[in-house]
């Protein structure tokens, strides 16, 4: 399994010398299984360079996973080139919750007048899954839908392939309850929920649009020091765009 990320930032993209270090486009990742299938974890405007790099390449064959409809987990979807070929194929995936359908989720940030292109007038193949709670299989990796603890609500993913786990938990807050959510009682940070789970890394996500590079450094030397004081041997380090991990 590898995993590739386009854009690790939340809530709106940035730019600027503070921001070189981790990137400034908002969530989008690629996971790719031992079959080479293409799956990409929510449109956030790192999609737009995803979708670049694809056809630099020749892949017009993608699934699309969604874990909820906030503005920068969708505001690329748009500027994805691939979906403007009509070779292109794109299997979109996850849940509605207070939408209508995935569909009606991804042709609102494509209404008048909001954009230039009706989402009707896209040429690529899109079908549509809606799925929310129950694992489903992609070749040999199974993909478990895990509950955010967020407004809303959204869905978390794990990924199992040839006995290796990712697990992608992006806008979980931990500390406050929210409809439809887990709980976890207690832990306020993703440092300790990493330790109780005992996950051997925990790469640090969706850094806060006026986190500086400096500032994101910072919140990893807090974090190793808390696992410092557990005596534990779990890596922690911030995701950046650009940041690829082989499992």
């Amino acid at each position: 399994m590898i995993i590739r990320c386009w854009g690790a930032r939340g809530s709106i993209p940035v730019s600027g010398r503070k921001y070189l270090r981790y990137g400034g486009n908002t969530t989008c990742l690629e996971i790719r299984n031992n079959r080479n299938d293409i799956l990409l974890v929510d449109a956030g405007s790192g999609i737009r360079e995803a979708g670049n790099s694809f056809l630099d390449n020749g892949h017009h064959d993608f699934i699309l996973l969604l874990t909820h409809a906030h503005w920068d987990h969708i505001m690329g979807f748009p500027f994805f080139k691939p979906l403007y070929l009509r070779k292109t194929k794109i299997d979109v995936w996850g849940c509605a919750f207070a939408q209508d359908s995935i569909r009606e989720m991804l042709a609102r940030v494509m209404s008048a007048p909001y954009f230039p292109i009706n989402f009707d007038a896209i040429h690529a193949d899109v079908t549509y899954a809606d799925i929310c709670m129950e694992a489903y299989e992609l070749g040999g990796m199974t993909i478990t839908p895990v509950a955010l603890n967020h407004p809303n609500q959204g869905n978390g993913y794990q990924f199992s392939e040839n006995g290796k786990r990712f697990v992608f938990l992006t806008d979980n807050e931990l500390g406050f309850r929210h409809e439809g959510s887990l709980s976890y009682e207690n832990i306020e940070q993703a440092v300790k929920l990493a330790l109780d789970a005992g996950v051997k890394q925990l790469g640090l996500f969706h850094h806060n649009q006026d986190r500086f590079d400096t500032a994101v450094d910072e919140m990893v030397d807090a974090c190793r020091q808390i696992i410092a004081e557990k005596h534990s041997p779990l890596e922690c380090f911030a995701v950046y765009q650009g940041m690829e991990l082989s499992l």
